[in-house]
């Protein structure tokens, strides 16, 4: 060691004993730093934010980690009035710009992104708008929260063109986060130039978002393109746009795609087995349903695939599927026995439906509103209108659910099957909420299966204030009065084998009917309509 010091300059030798020096001699930390640095690691939560009061009285502020972790366990706990207790302490001493090396912004990045967690944006934005300095996370954490929201996705995109004249470039996070606020088409367009001009434009979740915002807003070419513009693949953004095709109905797109993913070598997993298995329930094709269930069996407990494979078989009215599946199911939810009775209901089978109600309260399972929609649905294709009254003045007193618009059309449905028009008219009146234009359709319905003229014209009367650009609605008022001037449609021009009352359907819908019908809600009075035809289509023209 006395060698090593003589090889040192004097001067050196003489720093490194004062550095030795106030090694020894420097002060242990307060108490209470110390009591909270052990708490905020190993907790509890509580224990740790009641020291930030005793902190403060001494005049200490806690390290940017320890205070870092303390809001990320609020997060995590969600109370954000102890996160509200951290932020006050923090500023007890000062600006949070003393601390160094970047503490200060490092916690204020934390109080932002804990803000925007809880959704207290508009605090968010106030601490926001007090930082001194901001980095990419800063700006990120807002445009996201700003993204996230309804009703302030345009501020996103302002805080995005703000970023950048701040000198801030945006990383794929920001640009993952906003494509998401991109309401139209020219939006969009100058955000995905934004991410091509840096580069991002490859990354594989910006090109997810891209693919998500351009599904969105319709635009299916646009998604495809991006998606065809891959360097190379990867599953996120082939979930991306299989989701995407699949939710703009085109399931013959989705499946497609499918088939490629599948060549190209990749394993489908959760999200795109759903989206393939709703594009096969839209389209209903069983065949390929059933396929995608070769590659469900992987997922043996998956719940929300077996809920999806049970919907695809109940849609395409397979019911021995059904019933081998649901049974054969090793969990069941509120949503599998849901599924169940609505396919049963739908598929004809009323009574075994009821038959799955009554076994899913045996078994203890709650039912919603979406069970109780199946239920009042088997009751309306059964003519079972006494068990439906039941069922439906039940649902709150039984299951605390409040009937909605759905439930009450299921009853104007039941009661207009059954022939009891006037109870029909009589409980729309009486209900809690404004009948909607799918209501009044329903009772129509109901009137032109039991000839009831008066009640129809009534009925198509509403639907035609509520909605007054409605073509069919308005095709029946024309029928109507066509038919008070002696029309009769000639039914020997249906060839089919069907009852007079379904030839007469057919005939209302002729294209040349359904013209005069557009043309008179949107011609001007005294001017006449002009019909067009290359090919001569029905005998009474």
């Amino acid at each position: 060691m006395t060698s090593l010091f003589k090889r040192l300059p004097r001067n050196r030798l003489a720093a490194t004993r004062r550095s030795s020096r106030r090694v020894h001699t420097q002060p242990r930390p307060h108490p209470s730093l110390a009591i909270f640095s052990r708490l905020f690691i190993e907790g509890p939560l509580p224990a740790a934010l009641a020291l930030l009061p005793d902190l403060a009285a001494a005049g200490l502020r806690a390290d940017p980690v320890s205070l870092t972790r303390l809001v990320k366990l609020c997060v995590r706990h969600g109370t954000a009035s102890d996160g509200r207790l951290i932020h006050r302490h923090v500023e007890t001493h000062g600006p949070l710009s003393h601390y160094s090396a970047g503490g200060g912004l490092f916690v204020s990045n934390s109080l932002v992104s804990m803000y925007a967690k809880f959704g207290l944006l508009d605090e968010a934005l106030r601490l926001f708008d007090g930082m001194p300095e901001r980095n990419v996370v800063t700006w990120t954490t807002v445009v996201a929260a700003l993204a996230n929201l309804n009703g302030r996705k345009e501020e996103a995109l302002r805080f995005l063109v703000a970023m950048r004249r701040d000198g801030v470039a945006p990383n794929a996070y920001t640009f993952s986060s906003v494509l998401g606020a991109c309401a139209t088409p020219w939006v969009l367009a100058a955000v995905h130039a934004s991410t091509v001009k840096v580069g991002l434009d490859s990354d594989v979740f910006v090109r997810s978002s891209l693919i998500d915002a351009y599904m969105k807003l319709g635009d299916l070419d646009g998604g495809r393109r991006v998606f065809d513009e891959m360097v190379t693949g990867d599953l996120v953004v082939w979930n991306s746009i299989i989701v995407g095709f699949a939710q703009s109905g085109d399931g013959v797109g989705a499946i497609e795609l499918f088939t490629r993913m599948k060549d190209a070598g990749f394993s489908a997993n959760q999200g795109t087995l759903t989206s393939v298995l709703r594009a096969c329930t839209g389209m209903v094709m069983l065949e390929v349903g059933r396929q995608v269930h070769a590659h469900v069996l992987k997922y043996d407990r998956n719940l929300i695939l077996h809920n999806a494979l049970l919907d695809m078989y109940c849609k395409c009215g397979s019911l021995e599927d059904v019933d081998a599946l649901f049974h054969r199911m090793p969990q069941r939810d509120v949503i599998s026995w849901s599924t169940m009775i609505s396919g049963l209901a739908q598929n004809g089978k009323s009574a075994e439906a009821l038959r799955v109600f009554d076994f899913m309260k045996s078994e203890g399972v709650a039912p919603n509103r979406i069970t109780m929609v199946g239920v009042l649905f088997a009751c309306s294709h059964a003519g079972l209108v006494e068990d439906g009254w039941h069922y439906f003045r039940s649902m709150k007193k039984l299951f605390g659910i409040q009937p909605e618009r759905e439930h009450h059309n299921c009853m104007v449905n039941l009661l207009g099957r059954a022939g009891k028009l006037d109870e029909a008219v009589e409980f729309i009146r009486d209900m809690n909420l404004e009948p909607d234009s799918v209501i009044w359709r329903t009772l129509l319905g109901a009137c032109r299966m039991h000839k009831n003229a008066n009640l129809a014209a009534y009925a198509a009367r509403e639907i035609l204030k509520l909605e007054p650009d409605d073509q069919v609605q308005e095709l029946n008022r024309l029928i109507g009065r066509i038919s008070a001037l002696g029309y009769v449609p000639q039914t020997e021009f249906v060839l089919q084998d069907l009852a007079i009352e379904q030839k007469e359907d057919l005939l209302k819908y002729h294209s040349e009917k359904m013209a005069i019908a557009f043309g008179t809600m949107h011609a001007v009075d005294g001017k006449p309509i002009r019909i067009m035809k290359n090919l001569r289509i029905c005998g009474l023209w």
